[in-house]
């Protein structure tokens, strides 16, 4: 990668697509040197999983530097549609459809469709938003989206578990909504306060008393263990709390920097050492959070790496479906572009971004996450069939959007400059 960086960023595809067919290559179909049985290390898979997840939430969270109130809010209302209604109408749309058209029992079809539905933040970094001063609709929405939708799918994946008659270890079937609710409402108040707290304990310590300089990569692993456990103890749903932590911190930023661009500030900290950017009435919010982003930029492409890698090698274990490439057609080509367009609903979105928001529904390492997770609980000769088709849809997901990404983001920002002129 080191050697081949340079040349990649010339190419029209990204570095995703890369690290597939090396899995494949490694696994059972290939060279047989990796073998993994999902089934038998869904458990296991789960948390490594988990994990990617959350690093990247909380990435997510960080790159989003738009405040709640004044002229900009209004931004916030595209990814929050996407991230709540277009997955709302996803859901059912694509369950109904898997159940006509592939003759599967509903139960199994509303399993399939709520891990398929959410859109991905880890290999969406190339759509995801890259100046934090000055996000575009597109990548504002998309990340937004990615940031909010990982969260919002757990209840469909319990929904469909209970129909299917496992979900008692899990959740109290008979409170289900009210659970639920608790869960969204628990889940980004704790990881809000986490963000905002931590964030603020810090910058006080070092701007009064010198104290707590250094270690952003322990503050940012801390701050996602401390939001994720605390949420999931008190029943919150942990990946809302993570997104909505990175969300805090960077709010915290933003306000205490009065507004001023990121980039100005960070300009002017350079010329500093780090001790006195660190504690520099202006320059020390925004120093903390891009230094705690960097380092999880950083980790997440090893998140990127070592899922696509997984995903590779498991589908080398299992084969391609060609169910799942009908799967696959049916929600890139009919049932995203159908909820995109509902939730976009008099958003004022013009049709080019709606277009490419709806391509640009990328799936992944949430919907590994989501079918790890549910075959610890359901047991069934059903199991996989559905599993080939997850990866199927993934691996077609990882090819189509990375061979497109590059191509249609420059169409679109020559038609963005030629209307701006």
């Amino acid at each position: 990668m080191v050697f081949l960086e340079s040349l990649l960023e010339r190419l029209p595809f990204n570095v995703a697509m890369l690290y597939l067919p090396i899995g494949w290559v490694l696994g059972p179909a290939g060279l047989g040197l990796v073998h993994i049985d999902l089934l038998r290390h869904a458990d296991s898979l789960t948390v490594i999983t988990r994990v990617a997840l959350l690093l990247s939430l909380f990435t997510v969270g960080l790159k989003l530097r738009v405040a709640f109130r004044g002229p900009a809010s209004r931004l916030w209302w595209l990814p929050i549609r996407l991230g709540v209604l277009a997955m709302l109408l996803t859901v059912p749309l694509l369950a109904l459809a898997i159940c006509f058209l592939f003759h599967l029992p509903f139960g199994v079809a509303l399993l399939l469709s709520a891990i398929l539905a959410p859109t991905d933040p880890v290999l969406a970094s190339d759509v995801q938003v890259k100046n934090v001063d000055a996000p575009d609709k597109l990548r504002f929405s998309l990340s937004g989206e990615g940031g909010l939708n990982d969260g919002s799918a757990y209840p469909f994946v319990l929904a469909a578990l209970m129909t299917l008659g496992v979900a008692g270890e899990l959740v109290d079937t008979a409170y289900f909504g009210w659970l639920m609710l608790w869960g969204v409402v628990a889940g980004i108040a704790c990881g809000a306060f986490s963000g905002w707290a931590m964030a603020r304990l810090v910058l006080v310590a070092r701007q009064r008393f010198g104290l707590a300089l250094g270690m952003e990569e322990f503050m940012a692993i801390g701050i996602i263990m401390l939001s994720y456990g605390v949420a999931e103890l008190i029943h919150g749903i942990g990946f809302l709390s993570v997104f909505a932590a990175g969300l805090a911190m960077r709010q915290v930023e933003s306000a205490r920097s009065g507004n001023r661009p990121a980039a100005e500030l960070i300009a002017a900290a350079r010329g500093n050492d780090r001790t006195a950017a660190a504690t520099h009435p202006e320059q020390a919010p925004v120093y903390l959070t891009e230094t705690v982003l960097g380092f999880n930029q950083q980790l997440e492409h090893f998140a990127e790496f070592f899922m696509v890698l997984l995903i590779g090698i498991l589908l080398s274990e299992l084969g391609f479906s060609m169910e799942g490439m009908w799967l696959a057609a049916l929600l890139f080509f009919v049932v995203r572009p159908m909820a995109v367009a509902l939730g976009l609903l008099g958003s004022g979105a013009d049709s080019s971004h709606r277009w490419l928001i709806a391509w640009f529904g990328i799936r992944g390492v949430g919907s590994l996450y989501y079918l790890c997770f549910v075959l610890q609980y359901w047991h069934d000769p059903l199991q996989l069939r559905v599993a080939r088709d997850v990866l199927t849809v993934l691996a077609l997901s990882i090819l189509l959007h990375g061979l497109s990404t590059t191509p249609l983001l420059h169409l679109y920002w020559r038609k963005y400059r030629r209307r701006s002129e």
